[in-house]
């Protein structure tokens, strides 16, 4: 006599967003498959039954994105071709109210930070044992590293501290034994990723700790490359360029955000640093590292802003 095959969960993960949201997608599909869940991300096989669409709720057009992404999926759940459909990530936890209310067909949303209730929805236990265990989505040769989660800056454009939270930083010796790990797996770049990296150990050490971290992952063996992003101008610690450049295995490269070159457009957008003493701060680490890359962001058509302030 025949029996009905039951077929397993299979989910497929969806990132938009930051490198931010990819890692926190990684971290899902970790802590699922070592929960014997089937995991993909970002699979194009429509082999899946249930969807996790990890959104963006940053700028406009990431809501946008992140909405028409959500609705093309609740379509397909109509159409008999998906089973669940959960949502996660920043839009989800900025306007969860609204969001339950006009699409209701997602079977749940959750919070940026309610990894343990995604799993819930599994039956799955969230495994502290895999800190730093993850599905990459990135080639093999390089990873994102997040060192810490929320932000303390007070910057008038941005909703990150409403969807994030307060800054909290994670151990050295927590971010030691991830890099360990992704070495390990063949990792040989990390890019280190935060709101705000200049922040790190603040909450937990009581000071400004990155170069002591940067010290300690410049000696795990086998990574080779240490790469910076978003490290914040006000009140930046200049020994953070001291050990870019004694260390051969911290590029000689910064993401720091900028967004305007006008006084007052910085102090409008609260940036806590006036031009002045951003270009005093440029040419000090250019004159410690003459040959540094640096990368910046900048927003155009802030309100208030005139012509001048552009030229």
């Amino acid at each position: 006599m025949k029996t009905k095959s039951i077929k397993r969960d299979k989910v497929n993960i969806i990132t938009l967003g930051c490198s931010k949201n990819m890692v926190d997608s990684e971290v899902l599909s970790g802590q699922l498959l070592a929960n014997e869940i089937d995991t993909v991300h970002e699979s194009a096989k429509r082999d899946h039954n249930i969807v996790i669409i990890n959104t963006c709720g940053f700028i406009e057009k990431a809501k946008e994105e992140s909405i028409n992404t959500i609705l093309d999926n609740v379509e397909l759940k109509k159409r008999g071709k998906l089973d669940k459909v959960y949502v996660t990530g920043c839009l989800s936890e900025r306007y969860r109210n609204n969001l339950e209310v006009e699409i209701p067909e997602v079977d749940a949303f959750f919070g940026t930070m309610e990894l343990p209730l995604i799993l819930k929805r599994f039956e799955a236990d969230y495994k502290g044992e895999l800190i730093g265990e993850r599905l990459l989505s990135t080639p093999q040769h390089y990873a994102y590293m997040k060192i810490s989660e929320g932000c303390n800056r007070t910057c008038s454009f941005c909703a990150i501290p409403l969807m994030r939270g307060k800054h909290t930083s994670r151990t050295i010796e927590s971010v030691v034994d991830e890099a360990k790990q992704l070495v390990q797996r063949g990792v040989k770049e990390v890019m280190l990723i935060a709101q705000e990296l200049t922040y790190y150990g603040l909450d937990i050490y009581k000071k400004r700790e990155l170069p002591k971290l940067l010290n300690a992952l410049a000696d795990v063996q086998g990574l080779e490359w240490i790469r910076l992003h978003y490290a914040y101008p006000s009140k930046f610690p200049m020994d953070i360029i001291d050990a870019i450049r004694d260390r051969p295995n911290i590029c000689n490269y910064l993401d720091m955000p900028l967004q305007h070159a006008s006084n007052n457009m910085l102090k409008a957008m609260k940036r806590q640093i006036t031009r002045e003493e951003m270009e005093d701060l440029i040419s000090n680490i250019r004159y410690k590292i003459p040959d540094i890359c640096l990368r910046t962001t900048l927003i155009a058509g802030f309100p208030g802003e005139t012509r001048d302030d552009v030229e």
